[in-house]
């Protein structure tokens, strides 16, 4: 058995109102990987996207933080976040293992900004497609970071906030907290 966390802290939180942080913890035993993470102070009643980011070539992902605001505009979107973090690569969804990113089925917050999520992932199923994807079947969750996205339509955000993806906004992408995974015994 081997076991991963990351503590998630807020970014963005200057300019989204809240201050969302959390936990991550990430089990791999036998064939399976359990997911479980918890997060407080998000904005509240809102979907949030959910993923780990990092370089296909093993380079090790750090957390950015508002250095990276490239443009200067109070925000570090998720283009700005690259490269630091490199790419988008498992999402945290109703079945990650499909690595099927640009979609509806991540947590909602509650009235208290506060949601929990647990998924056990068969791991051969998502490391064959993480191979197609990536090429490689080694998740190497210890250089990998999280990163908690997602605050309200309502958000004013400004137009140098980048971050479509598919049919989806800003408002859906914008980094709210970001935690780098960490291999603990």
């Amino acid at each position: 058995m081997t076991n991963y966390k990351a503590e998630i802290v807020p970014l963005n939180d200057g300019k989204i109102g809240t201050s969302a942080h959390g936990t991550a913890t990430f089990i791999e035993d036998n064939n399976q990987l359990t997911i479980t993470i918890e997060m407080f102070d998000t904005p509240a009643n809102t979907e949030h996207w959910e993923h780990f980011h990092g370089f296909p070539d093993g380079k090790a992902a750090d957390i950015a933080t508002i250095v990276q605001d490239a443009n200067n505009d109070g925000f570090v979107d998720l283009m700005e976040t690259e490269p630091v973090s490199g790419t988008t690569m498992v999402p945290f969804d109703d079945a990650p293992e499909n690595m099927d990113i640009p979609h509806d089925r991540y947590p909602v917050s509650d009235d208290n900004g506060h949601f929990s999520y647990t998924k056990v992932v068969p791991l051969p199923t998502l490391q064959t497609n993480f191979e197609a994807a990536f090429g490689s079947k080694n998740l190497q969750l210890d250089k990998r970071v999280i990163y908690i996205h997602g605050v309200p339509q309502s958000l004013e955000l400004p137009d140098t906030v980048a971050g479509m993806v598919a049919d989806f906004d800003a408002h859906v992408t914008l980094p709210i907290a970001v935690g780098k995974i960490k291999r603990v015994d």
